[in-house]
């Protein structure tokens, strides 16, 4: 018996003991239901025969989650990584996700807004603001939604429009001087017509003082600010949702500390408070280059829903996004360029335009026999500009300073050198599809569902860059991070020995699904599923690409996820318990190899090979008397590399089979509730979570291992009767747990990021 298969078991055991255990009892309180369209539908999330999370807009909320970068507080099977920059970050989901710098690569977490599909995860990390609810979808989803869902995804639906006038507005604070406000009108404005207008500002000084110059400034902070304004019509048969909205942020983060010695010179040169060596206890830097990355987006959206029968309903999205990236990045992460050290800093900027189109029929899926069938058509455009300067010296006429570094005089141009590069991307991405999806109830308790996609995909590239050479003359010159070769690559290592280098791949897939279900009672829903996930081929196009290597493409994703499940509820409803069991395997998965370039480490995309995770999720929630909801969730997943392929351009043998994939821990649970009580002319609302991380590794190979950290966060609450106006004190980290999020280069650069560390809070709140 297979180890997925005992998890299975002993999974389906606990829920039916669970069920053994409960009896009958009057009435008092029900868990909430939610309706999702996990399957473009809208259900009862109990009836979908899916591993999906929901959460809506109040719990995310109460939890604090303002962005996807805290997703992981409600949802444990979900991980973030963060970035320098937005660009480079990443969801992770079961414990797969793609962690690349490449602009002509997809991400393997696929993210939806609003029915639109994004060209990349970072586009998808602005704050939720005005959200009705939050639907994580685990595994494969590439039948209905199809477009690089080959792990999981991440669905955001929009508050709309309302039948009545209302009104918000909510401030907070938090130490650090950590501001938000938001603010949304809503109500009718014609016949069948409604719109909502949401507004949002926030700013953060930041948790990471950098001392360069006796400034003692914070960074790693934001500010951010956006407006969303919805259009909804709905006459009973139609209905119609325009969207339009714009969000900038100004984010002086993610700046790396260094968190053990990198020798004595380079110490004394850091002059740290506290020493170098304080691994994820420090909250100090000296860099004289604030990592900064600004962005700016906006986007169009309509979707329509029109009744062309009794039986039969059409549904049309439609959608446009333009996002505009800059980051600014200490890769050095020192005050200045010493002899035997040298300065790295980069400037990039990464512009996505994208145009997408759905169409889909669907029958009444309350009938026995149901299905839905369409077309989706999308195309990405994306441009990337990128330019490293370094500074380098062999020897230096300064003086030896106090550290014992001898700092590179940069009015010296013959003994100091500035290796500079631009590079230029143009990356175009085309996507088609035709899809269907049927489900044949054979009785009232058994069901059917089957469904595939074709998928068509065109991708090409032109990435241009010279040699990098010396800043001041012209000439041939290299440095930390950049190398001598053209992008083309040169004549003698295969290439065509210009600056560009151009490469093209076009692929077709059939995916799809199978499911059964069985409902033994209304309550209670079986399930065992197969699903074929698909991820488009990509190309590693980034700074230091270099043909012919670099422009071979790299082959598509492909994985074949088995799920069982069982989806409960029982004690009047009172109680749901969802648990699943899974085995995925990743045949081709596309990862980051990192790999050190003069000096530098910088990133090597490739098919790392094939790759499996296998593991369960359970999700209880109790409400055992009115007011009181309590919450306990679990996610193991054990993934690892199967057969890693080791890096084409040496072809040396490889020792990470076996290896656990990078920020993959095995084991998060989360544990928590929240009490509401009414005290008369006053309301009291408390709520708590805590949420157990275990180890997990930055990087393939097991390397940047992380260690386990436990997060407890509360909140107390007050507000009138009608809860009108309510204030909420927050206490975040309560146990001043301290963590990292990434640790590269043997901990010389670890993310803190913000709930490292406790804090306090205060949310004011009023509506009408």
């Amino acid at each position: 018996m297979s180890t997925t298969t005992r998890i299975a078991l002993k999974a389906l055991a606990i829920s039916a003991s669970s069920l053994a255990l409960m009896h009958t009892a009057p009435a008092m309180a029900q868990v909430e239901e939610i309706i999702v369209t996990a399957q473009k539908v809208e259900e009862n999330v109990q009836d979908v025969p899916i591993a999906i999370t929901a959460v809506g807009g109040d719990r995310l909320e109460q939890a604090v989650v303002f962005n996807l970068e805290t997703i992981s507080t409600v949802i444990p099977s979900v991980t973030f990584r963060k970035g320098t920059t937005s660009a480079n970050s990443a969801i992770v989901m079961r414990g797969v996700g793609t962690i690349t710098f490449s602009v002509a690569a997809e991400p393997s977490v696929s993210t939806v807004v609003d029915g639109v599909v994004l060209s990349r995860s970072g586009q998808a990390f602005i704050d939720l603001v005005d959200i009705e609810r939050l639907e994580v979808l685990r595994g494969p989803q590439g039948t209905l939604f199809g477009r690089n869902a080959s792990a999981g995804l991440v669905n955001i639906v929009s508050k709309g429009g309302t039948d009545t006038f209302e009104a918000q507005a909510s401030a907070d604070w938090f130490e650090g001087d950590e501001y938000r406000l938001r603010a949304a009108i809503s109500g009718p404005i014609a016949e069948n017509l409604s719109a909502r207008l949401t507004g949002f500002y926030g700013s953060y000084d930041g948790n990471i003082t950098n001392i360069n110059g006796g400034r003692n400034e914070q960074v790693n902070g934001y500010e951010r600010y956006g407006v969303r304004g919805i259009v909804d019509y709905d006459d009973g048969g139609n209905e119609v949702r325009l969207i339009a909205d714009y969000y900038r942020a100004n984010d002086d983060c993610c700046a790396d500390v260094t968190g053990v010695s990198r020798g004595a010179v380079l110490d004394a040169e850091l002059n740290l408070p506290g020493g170098s060596a304080q691994g994820e206890d420090q909250r100090f830097i000296n860099h004289n280059l604030i990592t900064e990355t600004r962005d700016r987006q906006w986007s169009l959206t309509g979707t329509g829903d029109f009744d062309i029968s009794d039986t039969h309903t059409l549904s049309v999205v439609l959608g446009y996004r333009n996002w505009f990236n800059e980051e600014l990045r200490e890769g050095d992460f020192l005050p200045r360029a010493i002899v035997g050290t040298g300065e790295l800093h980069d400037e990039g900027v990464v512009q996505t335009e994208q145009v997408s189109a759905e169409i889909r029929i669907a029958s009444d899926h309350t009938k026995p026999f149901f299905y839905q069938a369409g077309a989706f058509a999308w195309q990405s455009d994306n441009t990337q500009d990128f330019t490293r300067r370094n500074i380098t010296c062999a020897s230096s006429t300064l003086p030896v300073a106090a550290s014992g570094a001898r700092p590179c005089n940069i009015a010296d141009t013959v003994n100091t050198i500035f290796p500079t590069a631009t590079s230029r991307s143009d990356v175009r991405s085309t996507n088609y599809a035709l899809f269907t999806q049927a489900t044949y109830r054979l009785t009232e308790k058994l069901a059917l569902t089957g469904g595939l996609r074709y998928t068509w995909d065109d991708l090409q590239f032109t990435h241009t860059r010279a040699p990098a050479v010396n800043a001041t003359n012209g000439l041939p010159a290299t440095g930390p991070g950049t190398n001598g070769n053209p992008a083309g690559g040169t004549i003698a290592s295969g290439g065509n020995g210009t600056n560009t280098s151009r490469g093209s791949t076009n692929t077709g897939n059939l995916s799809g699904k199978a499911v059964i279900q069985f409902e033994p009672t209304d309550d209670i829903l079986l399930y065992g599923s197969f699903t074929r996930g698909y991820k488009g081929p990509a190309f590693n196009v980034f700074f230091n690409h270099t043909g012919p290597v670099n422009a071979v493409p790299i082959d598509e994703e492909l994985s074949d996820s088995f799920e069982i499940g069982v989806k409960s509820q029982f004690w009047d409803r009172r109680v749901q318990l969802n648990v699943a069991a899974f085995s995925v395997e990743y045949d081709g998965f596309q990862a980051n190899n990192f790999i050190t370039l003069n000096g530098a480490v910088v990133s090597n995309l490739t098919n790392a090979g094939t790759v499996q995770s296998e593991g369960f999720e359970a999700d209880l929630v109790v409400a055992p008397i009115d007011g009181l909801n309590l919450r306990a969730s679990a996610a193991y997943a054990d993934a690892r590399v199967k057969e890693f392929n080791p890096d084409p351009r040496n072809n040396a043998p490889d020792a990470r089979n076996g290896t656990r994939l990078p920020l993959a821990p095995e084991f998060v649970y989360t544990l928590g509730g929240d009490y509401t009580a009414d005290l008369g002319p006053a309301m009291l609302y408390l709520n708590t979570d805590y949420r157990h991380t275990s180890s997990q590794f930055s990087d393939l190979g097991e390397a940047g291992p992380i260690d386990p950290y436990g997060i407890w966060n509360a909140s107390v609450g007050f507000s009138d009767s009608d809860d009108n106006y309510r204030v909420t004190f927050h206490v975040r980290n309560i146990t001043d747990d301290s963590y990292v999020l990434l640790n590269v280069s043997a901990g010389q650069r670890l993310q803190i990021p913000r709930d490292a560390d406790r804090y306090f809070g205060v949310s004011l709140r009023a509506r009408m």
